[in-house]
C-alpha cells in the first residue's frame, strides 16, 4: 500500500502539473455537454415545402394554413406550376412538394374523397422520412376536421360517432429530445476522457524515458497498473458528477427518478472497465500517435454502435452482436433506465454482471501484457 501511495502522489503531480491537460479533462466535456444536446436533435423543423395549388379554394387555403402553422414547415412558394416547384427541389431550395388538384373542395363536398400528391426530396433520408410523416399526419387531421364539419352540416342533430384515442407518454411525457440525449452524451464524454487520457499515460512515460526508472524498481506490475488507473478513475467520477449535477440537472432540469447511489455504483464499475481498455491500448502502443489512433478507432465504434443515435433493435444481426460486445451500450442503457425510468438493481443486475466481466478481462489483459522490459 505504501508503494501504491507513492505512485498515486507521483501520478497526481504529473496530471496537475500539465496546464493543458486540466482544461481538456474538466472544461471541454462540460462545454460539449452544454452544446451538443441543443444541436443533436432528431426533431426536424423548418422543412421547406412548395405548394402547387390548382384549386385555390377555401379548403386548399385552410390546408396550407394548417401546414404552416404546425411549426414544422416553411412555405417556399405558392404556385400552380409543378415544373417550377420541381426546379426548386433540384436547386435544393425545397424539401417537399404538395400538389393540390383541381376541384379539391368540390370533390370533398360531393364525394367525401380526394387525393393530393406529395413529392419528397429523399437525398437526406431522415429529413425526408420525418417530413413526409409530419405532412401525412397534418393531412389526416385536416381530413378528420373536414369530415366532422360536413357530417354536422348535413345533420346538426346527429352526433358524429368516433373513437377518441388518448396517448400517454411514459418516462418522457413531453417527448423532449434533450431528456433522451443528455444522459447518453454524458456517458460518451466520460468514455472519451477515460479512453484517451488513460491510453496516453504509459505511452508518454515510454517516450520521455521515465518508465525505464520504474522498470528497474521492485514495483509489481499490478501495483504499477493500479497507480495508473486510480487517478483517472477519480477524475472520471469527478467529471461525471459535474456534468450530471451542474449541466444535466442544473441547466437542463433532468432530475433523476432512480437511485443515484445505484447509478454511481455502476459508473464506478464502468470506469474500471474503460480505464482497463485505455491501459491495454497503452501497453501495445509505442508512442502517443499510435495510442491516439488505436483509441480513436475503438471509441468511434463504441459511440456509433452503442444505440446513441440508432436503436440497436433496428440494426442488422451482425451489428447487434458488435453492440453486445460494446461496454458503452450497457452504460447508456443503465443511464436511461435509472435516470428516466427509475429502474432498480433487479432491473439492471445483468448489466452489472456484464460490466464486471469487461472490467476483469480488460484489466487482467492489460496487466499481463505490460512488460517491465525496454
Amino acid at each position: 500500500m505504501r508503494t501504491l501511495r507513492f505512485l498515486l502522489v507521483k501520478e497526481f503531480k504529473q496530471i496537475f502539473r500539465n496546464r493543458t491537460l486540466l482544461p481538456m479533462i474538466f472544461l471541454m466535456p462540460l462545454i460539449q455537454l452544454l452544446i451538443l444536446p441543443l444541436a443533436a436533435d432528431y426533431e426536424i423543423k423548418n422543412i421547406n415545402v412548395y405548394v402547387v395549388d390548382h384549386d385555390k379554394s377555401t379548403f386548399s387555403r385552410d390546408l396550407i394554413s394548417m401546414i404552416i402553422s404546425s411549426g414544422y414547415f416553411k412555405l417556399v412558394d405558392y404556385d400552380s406550376s409543378y415544373k417550377r416547384a420541381l426546379s426548386e427541389v433540384e436547386r435544393n431550395k425545397a424539401d417537399l412538394i404538395l400538389e393540390i388538384p383541381n376541384d379539391f373542395e368540390r370533390n370533398l363536398n360531393r364525394d367525401r374523397v380526394q387525393k393530393v400528391f406529395i413529392a419528397i426530396n429523399a437525398i437526406n433520408g431522415t429529413k425526408a422520412g420525418l417530413g413526409g410523416s409530419y405532412l401525412s399526419t397534418i393531412l389526416k387531421e385536416f381530413n378528420k376536421n373536414i369530415v366532422m364539419e360536413l357530417d354536422h352540416s348535413f345533420d346538426g342533430k346527429k352526433a358524429l360517432k368516433r373513437i377518441d384515442v388518448v396517448n400517454s407518454n411514459w418516462f418522457n411525457p413531453y417527448l423532449d429530445y434533450k431528456t433522451f440525449m443528455v444522459p447518453a452524451i454524458l456517458v460518451i464524454l466520460v468514455t472519451m476522457i477515460g479512453a484517451y487520457m488513460c491510453s496516453l499515460n504509459i505511452v508518454k512515460e515510454k517516450e520521455i524515458g521515465t518508465i525505464e526508472q520504474i522498470n528497474v524498481t521492485p514495483i509489481k506490475k499490478h501495483v504499477y497498473v493500479l497507480g495508473k488507473l486510480i487517478p483517472f478513475w477519480i477524475i472520471g467520477m469527478g467529471v461525471f458528477s459535474i456534468g450530471f449535477f451542474v449541466i444535466s440537472w442544473g441547466v437542463y432540469g433532468i432530475v433523476p427518478i432512480g437511485n443515484i447511489l445505484l447509478l454511481y455504483g455502476y459508473l464506478a464499475l464502468y470506469l474500471v472497465a474503460l480505464l482497463g481498455f485505455g491501459l491495454l491500448v497503452s501497453t501495445y502502443a509505442e508512442n502517443q500517435q499510435q495510442a491516439m489512433s488505436v483509441a480513436f478507432f475503438f471509441v468511434m465504434i463504441f459511440i456509433l454502435m452503442s444505440g446513441l443515435f440508432t436503436p440497436i433493435e433496428s440494426m442488422p444481426e451482425w451489428a447487434k452482436w458488435i453492440a453486445k460486445g460494446n461496454p458503452v451500450t450497457y452504460f447508456i442503457e443503465v443511464m436511461r433506465m435509472v435516470v428516466l425510468k427509475g429502474s432498480g438493481y433487479r432491473h439492471i443486475q445483468n448489466h452489472f454482471l456484464i460490466m464486471m466481466g469487461f472490467a476483469v478481462v480488460l484489466n487482467f489483459w492489460a496487466i499481463a501484457n505490460y512488460r517491465k522490459t525496454s
